[in-house]
């Protein structure tokens, strides 16, 4: 009987991880133990200490997992006009969520939120796609109201992607249109408040 390849220590911590974001994403984190994951991962709880310190240190590794796999995520053209971009960013992004639920509620939802290292990395992988999102903008930097309003959007299409995820009884392209709606009146309001404004004077 031909033996089972062992698999290499970097492909079982990325076994690892996946199986600590399909877990995170389906249980409380303080109602997840180290002997939990130990004995799903078919290992001795020693040996996951191996991988990874803590339950602490294994969580945070599957936030920057899961914050990984969207910047992975395929990038719309460029030269397309900025709200089809985003409709193009929202298609992927909800196909995305939609194979990945548990994995996602786990970033979005789950876990130790106030940790200032899961922080972090949250927020970064936000802060890429509103950054991205404010050059196809063409937002100046003065423009404050505006970078306010797209960074509240990421995190409202966020939610509003796992909700519909999660429910299964709503047309994708409806919610992208929704979004886009919201976005696009969010740009408008904000441009439009800067520029009734008052002229500063010296």
């Amino acid at each position: 009987m031909a033996h089972q390849a062992r698999l290499t220590v970097e492909a079982r911590r990325e076994q690892l991880l996946d199986l600590g974001l399909r877990l995170f994403g389906t249980k409380p984190y303080d109602e997840i133990s180290i002997e939990e994951i130990a004995q799903l991962a078919g290992m001795s709880k020693g040996l996951l200490y191996h991988y990874f310190p803590s339950k602490r240190d294994f969580y945070v590794a599957c936030v920057r997992a899961a914050a990984a796999q969207l910047r992975r995520l395929p990038r719309p053209d460029p030269s397309l006009p900025p709200f089809e971009q985003v409709g193009g960013i929202l298609r992927v992004y909800l196909d995305h969520v939609r194979a990945n639920r548990a994995k996602t509620h786990a970033f979005v939802r789950g876990g130790i939120g106030c940790d200032p290292e899961v922080l972090e990395v949250t927020e970064t992988a936000r802060r890429a796609v509103w950054e991205s999102m404010l050059a196809g903008l063409r937002a100046s930097e003065d423009e404050h109201v505006l970078r306010f309003a797209v960074r509240s959007w990421v995190r409202f299409l966020e939610v509003m992607a796992l909700d519909w995820a999660e429910s299964d009884i709503v047309d994708k392209e409806a919610v992208i249109d929704v979004c886009v709606a919201v976005l696009d009146t969010a740009v408008r309001h904000a441009r439009k408040s800067r520029a009734d404004l008052p002229l500063k004077t010296g």
